[in-house]
């Protein structure tokens, strides 16, 4: 059963094109970290954007660097069943450790069909390896429901665990009545997984994380405290790291011409220009998504300088890894001049 803290992994980019030594570093520094796997072409990994053959390149990079080293989970997961079905057999040919299937986008299959004719074909097919829905309803449009989720797992033996960002505690703990206690349930959402973790129903088991691509010591520090029971510990953990958790998704009010609008900065844009800022060669993201608002900038900066201030030990990993001065470049402002479009 999975459990501790896995790594939803940015894609370094460099001219438009995979950075693969790039991507080796990611790797690791989280291997450096201590953590207990890493998802390669996640969505925050921006699969959507990424071909096929891209996918395979990324997920061929990260099972070869994790083995024997940590767990290996490969994004394989689109709106497509046949196309999912092709990724997953690749990912079992290089050797990854699970899959992870996103629910089918736009489209918008029900429960019912996402179970059917979605994870049930690729559960089948590929019994050798861990097979992982993600649901998230919020980006997604659909939702693999907690009774679905049971049926699967009473049918398939690989399909054990969920990633779970509905974001809705009661829809947690119907998971956990539904599919009992040998199933493991992982936190999507990094600022609920010490919740989710100590509420006695949902007994989470870890986090895939994304906040843990900055800070992937402190965030699998504080799923072994919350493993080992020791709470008080793992609260001191959450508050240190909680900023960082805040830049996921980055909203900031902005002027425009015809008055104000909110503008809505998604994962991994806010994640992934803090990276940046702070010496980790992780480039833009690909097209549609794009920089950041000087406001949105400064939350992010923000973000970074709190913890600096607060709790330095959290950044220091980055410090020795990539041979940066935190200090100078959360203060530099002549770096941010690639990263924001300025005003709205």
């Amino acid at each position: 059963m999975l459990s501790g803290c896995y790594t939803a992994l940015v894609t370094p980019f460099k001219d438009h094109e995979i950075d693969l030594e790039g991507l080796k570093r990611l790797v690791e520094f989280q291997i450096a970290g201590g953590v207990n796997g890493i998802l390669a072409v996640g969505t925050t990994g921006e699969s959507p954007t990424l071909t096929w053959e891209e996918h395979n390149k990324i997920i061929r990079t990260v099972v070869e660097e994790c083995r024997g080293k940590c767990q290996s989970i490969a994004g394989t997961g689109s709106n497509n069943t046949r196309e999912t079905m092709e990724s997953t057999e690749r990912a079992v040919h290089l050797g990854a450790d699970a899959a992870l299937l996103v629910e089918p986008y736009y489209n918008g299959p029900s429960s019912l069909e996402i179970r059917r004719e979605y994870v049930a074909p690729v559960a089948e097919k590929f019994p050798k390896i861990q097979i992982i829905p993600y649901v998230i309803p919020g980006r997604t449009g659909t939702q693999l429901l907690p009774e679905d989720l049971a049926l699967l797992h009473k049918q398939f033996a690989n399909m054990s665990t969920v990633k779970e960002a509905t974001g809705d505690i009661e829809n947690m703990k119907r998971t956990r009545e539904c599919c009992g206690d040998d199933f493991t349930i992982l936190s999507g959402d990094d600022d609920k997984t010490l919740t989710m973790m100590t509420d006695p129903v949902i007994k989470a088991g870890g986090v895939i994380s994304v906040a843990s691509n900055i800070a992937p010591r402190g965030v699998k520090d504080m799923t072994t405290l919350l493993n080992e029971g020791r709470l008080a510990e793992a609260e001191k953990k959450m508050v240190a790291l909680k900023p960082f958790f805040e830049i996921v998704t980055v909203k900031t009010q902005e002027e425009t011409p015809y008055g104000v609008v909110t503008c809505r900065a998604r994962n991994p844009v806010g994640t992934k220009t803090l990276m940046a800022i702070l010496g980790m060669s992780v480039g833009p993201c690909r097209q549609p998504l794009g920089k950041m608002t000087k406001n949105g900038i400064d939350v992010v900066l923000k973000a970074g300088r709190t913890v600096w201030k607060n709790n330095p030990e959290i950044l220091k990993p980055i410090a020795d890894f990539f041979g940066v001065d935190i200090e100078a470049r959360l203060y530099d402002e002549s770096i941010l001049a690639g990263l924001t479009y300025g005003e709205y």
